[in-house]
């Protein structure tokens, strides 16, 4: 099978064709043709060599995929030989083929395209775990995502919103802040030009926000954590603005604050199954009625893979960026 191999830790250009033999599932696994990947922030940091692959997983990148089961155990599974899929992959995902757990395999949302489908499973999981499960963002309550216009923002934004829930973002330009309240976002705020922390008091009458989505870390935590309201979560996804962080303690005491945080990789198969059996109930009848949708920035086909993650490290999109694998 054709796939797309780090040669070494590198600038996008390490990311090469190469062939490799089909991967054979194990027991739990099905294997599946690949009609599209996507693209995801821990691609890039696995190329640079930051993001270190489970044991047992395979070395190619790519975390989420769609297409087709061609193979594997699906023993009450609820899934068929033929089935359209879309799953959470350990890794693999840039390749014609792929083995992905089946309890983290869902079917492709009815009016989506396999492109549209790939770009669901590591941020759709992700924002779930983190937002809903994690952090508890309840009925009545509020979110900030950091960095709205990612892939986990877009998701965060349409997710929460299409829950009922009060939602503010950031993003780094004026266009990007409209690109989130487009979303659904009641105020997209420039964190180039504006001070969030003032803005969100302004907005919630100086009570601040119930949960805080978190990508960047570093100096943005007390700040983030002068803007949460009392028994407010703060839930961190990501260090790219550091690993540390100087913390308040005694509002965390006094206001009863939460800081959490988690990795999606390295959790169990049983774990990931749960969040995707969740999803199927909560949000894909969301997705299949259009009330949430994947925004798609830009495609690109596998050979292309070095181009997509180059712009990727601009940060320049707006949504998720796409390999297309295969049209058959």
């Amino acid at each position: 099978m054709r796939a797309i191999q780090i040669t070494q830790y590198g600038k996008p250009e390490v990311l090469q064709l190469c062939e490799r033999p089909v991967p054979e599932p194990k027991t739990g696994e099905v294997l599946i043709r690949v009609k599209a990947a996507g693209i995801n922030r821990p691609d890039v940091l696995q190329r640079l060599g930051h993001y270190p692959v489970p044991a047992g997983a395979s070395d190619l990148p790519g975390l989420e995929v769609a297409g087709e089961i061609i193979g594997g155990n699906l023993q009450n599974s609820g899934f068929v030989i033929g089935d359209s899929v879309c799953a959470l992959v350990q890794g693999g995902g840039y390749a014609e083929y792929c083995i992905a757990p089946v309890l983290q395999c869902l079917p492709l949302p009815a009016g989506l395209s396999p492109v549209e489908a790939a770009s669901l499973p590591e941020t759709y999981f992700t924002v779930w775990s983190n937002v809903f499960d994690r952090a508890r963002l309840n009925e009545g309550e509020s979110l900030l995502v950091q960095g709205g216009t990612s892939g986990i923002g877009v998701t965060a934004i349409q997710m929460a919103v299409a829950l009922g829930r009060r939602v503010f973002a950031t993003a780094g330009s004026d266009d990007k802040c409209r690109a989130t309240e487009q979303l659904g976002a009641e105020r997209g705020i420039n964190y180039r030009s504006e001070d969030f922390v003032e803005i969100l008091k302004s907005l919630t009458a100086g009570r601040g926000v119930d949960v805080i989505l978190d990508m960047v870390a570093g100096d943005y935590v007390p700040r983030e954590i002068n803007c949460l309201a009392d028994d407010g979560r703060l839930a961190i996804i990501a260090l790219l603005g550091g690993a540390k962080a100087e913390v308040d303690l005694a509002q965390v005491l006094r206001r009863r604050l939460t800081i959490t945080g988690s990795t999606l990789r390295p959790r169990s198969v049983a774990f990931k199954g749960a969040i995707a059996a969740s999803l199927r109930e909560k949000i894909w009848p969301l997705l299949e009625s259009g009330q949430i949708k994947p925004v798609i920035h830009q495609i690109f086909p596998l050979s292309d893979a070095a181009a997509a993650h180059a712009l990727m490290e601009t940060s320049s999109h707006v949504g998720k960026i796409m390999l297309q694998v295969s049209d058959s």
